[in-house]
């Protein structure tokens, strides 16, 4: 057995969010992309169409303590975002729900708000600056960071999805693409841990 193979055998990951760790509109999501990428890894999504980094965090402990993860991916903000939720309340949760994992024997994996196509101008440059504070945050917590919404976006117009069938949600691709980046750090994370 390879030491790659090894590594992909016995993780457990939880994924906490809103619908696009659900994986709206259907029929795929990231986690899946994840599961047909890592097929010995066991990957639980909770994700729930139009929550709030709030009610992410209210809901935390019930979807992450019971799985004893070895990862939570936390994917949360856009709807804080598109309701016009103060950005300091989101960083709040967002750092709660970091140290929170912690505590559960769990390591957190910060990700970036992916972005949606029908943004005004004011909410991408929301999701902009959170972006930004979810990368220095993650540094300074030195904790693994995926750029999830690099992954996501347009090429062209980082505002705007790779992908969409409705301007607000990835299409099938997109979340491919997700899935993979979150792969790729979940990879380099583990074999960061083992080397330490």
């Amino acid at each position: 057995m390879t030491p790659a193979i090894a590594l992909a055998a016995t993780m457990t990951i939880v994924a906490v969010g809103d619908s696009t760790t659900k994986g709206t509109p259907g029929p795929a999501s990231y986690a899946d992309r994840m599961k047909e990428a890592r097929p010995g890894w066991t990957i639980v999504a909770h994700g729930v169409d139009g929550e709030r980094s709030d009610q992410i965090r209210a809901r935390f402990d019930r979807d992450v303590e019971a799985a004893k993860p070895d990862y939570v991916i936390i994917l949360a903000g856009v709807n804080d975002a598109y309701q016009g939720r103060p950005t300091e309340a989101t960083k709040l949760d967002l750092m709660w729900m970091y140290r929170r994992a912690k505590a559960l024997g769990a390591v957190p994996v910060a990700a970036t708000i992916l972005p949606f196509s029908a943004a005004t101008p004011a909410q991408s440059l929301r999701i902009e600056r959170l972006n930004a504070w979810i990368r220095a945050t993650a540094s300074r917590e030195r904790i693994p960071f995926c750029d999830t919404a690099y992954a996501a976006a347009d090429p062209k117009d980082p505002r705007r999805l790779k992908g969409s069938p409705d301007g607000l949600h990835p299409d099938v691709e997109t979340y491919r693409a997700v899935g993979d980046a979150l792969v790729r750090t979940l990879t380099e994370a583990r074999r960061s841990k083992r080397r330490h």
